[in-house]
């Protein structure tokens, strides 16, 4: 059995739109209301949804400690290249990919998600 979606409150979905679409290989399929709902996929058919913190009780985004999504690439070097596209493209990184327990990654913050790119190491 493979989870194939997931659902994430976020703040600003448009901006979350174009930062998956720009940076992780997603294409948004559709959208409902005025951003308040976008449907992603991506090559390997995950489906990502972005849902508006507005349609949350209390317009809640916080997510509890250590909450993450991970994208586990094939590579150290594809790890250094999405880090290098990330920091291209103005997102805000605080430290360079490096050796983490039995990996090679980093991890940063876009809008309240906290997520991690890494390579799991032989």
């Amino acid at each position: 059995m493979t989870i194939n979606h997931l659902n994430l409150p976020v703040s600003n979905v448009a901006g979350a739109i174009t930062f998956f679409e720009s940076h992780f290989d997603f294409k948004c399929l559709e959208t409902k209301g005025d951003n308040m709902i976008a449907v992603l996929r991506n090559p390997a058919d995950f489906t990502l949804v972005l849902m508006s913190s507005k349609m949350n009780k209390n317009a809640n985004t916080a997510y509890p400690d250590a909450f993450h999504i991970g994208f586990i690439l094939d590579s150290a070097e594809k790890v250094n290249d999405t880090f290098s596209k990330l920091k291209a493209g103005g997102i805000q990184l605080e430290r360079e990919p490096q050796k983490i327990r039995d990996s090679f990654g980093f991890y940063f913050y876009f809008d309240e998600l906290f997520i991690e790119v890494a390579h799991y190491l032989d």
